[in-house]
């Protein structure tokens, strides 16, 4: 019998790579993808996602997707108590442990696991201690896709908003920039993978500034 899990996804390439990993894995089952959806935006928390675009991933993954949905600038203890009632839905079902794409950060993993005691859960970390450039030369050396849709102007300039995660985004980030954006310096959407069934379309709109980040639209197709 395999375990159960779910999946903790933004749609970015990180939580892509960590799926792949555990879909290829037989001891585990993935039951679905647990996302924080911000309420008045109606898109990815800190990603900046449309919602019908994570939706389509999730289609076209087949799985089923939870979503967290959270107020505008929600305090951490608004986040940890919705977070809390969607992972004892899942512990209720049987599933005892959530997936993360995390690579380095070791307080992020803490604090990660300390709520998920909590819930008497525990997470499985696929990519954990993945040197980050070789992990994003395997990302596209393995055919997924991906967009940047947020970015840190403190850390990266503004021309790299909207770009292709690709050989040549790589090549241009500055010196000390982390190629995976493990520093906060940007985040993904993965339009294209080989465990999606079909590409998620979509055209790129605007790029507008909010909270300090600045954010690529994404729309539909």
């Amino acid at each position: 019998m395999s375990e159960p899990v779910i999946v903790s996804w933004s749609g970015g390439k990180d939580g892509c790579m960590a799926l792949r990993k555990i879909l290829e894995d037989e001891r585990y089952s993935v039951k679905a993808l647990l996302t924080t959806v911000t309420e008045s935006y109606d898109r990815v928390s800190m990603h900046g996602v449309r919602r019908e675009l994570l939706a389509r991933q999730a289609a076209s993954l087949g799985l089923p997707l939870r979503e967290v949905v959270i107020p505008k600038s929600a305090s951490n203890e608004i986040y940890e108590a919705r977070m809390g009632e969607a992972l004892a839905e899942f512990r209720a079902r049987g599933v005892e442990a959530v997936v993360f794409g995390d690579l380095f950060l070791e307080d992020i993993r803490e604090y990660r696991e300390a709520q998920l005691a909590k819930a008497d859960m525990c997470g499985i970390f696929p990519v954990w201690g993945n040197d980050t450039s070789e992990f994003a030369d395997e990302f596209i050396e393995r055919g997924f896709r991906a967009v940047v849709v947020c970015l840190d102007p403190s850390k990266l300039d503004e021309s790299f908003a909207g770009r292709s995660f690709d050989k040549e985004f790589l090549e241009d980030l500055p010196s000390g920039s982390d190629p995976c954006g493990e520093n906060g310096e940007f985040h993904t959407f993965v339009h294209e993978a080989p465990i999606f069934e079909r590409s998620v379309e979509f055209d790129i709109g605007e790029t507008l500034e909010r909270d300090g980040f600045l954010f690529t639209d994404l729309a539909p197709k």
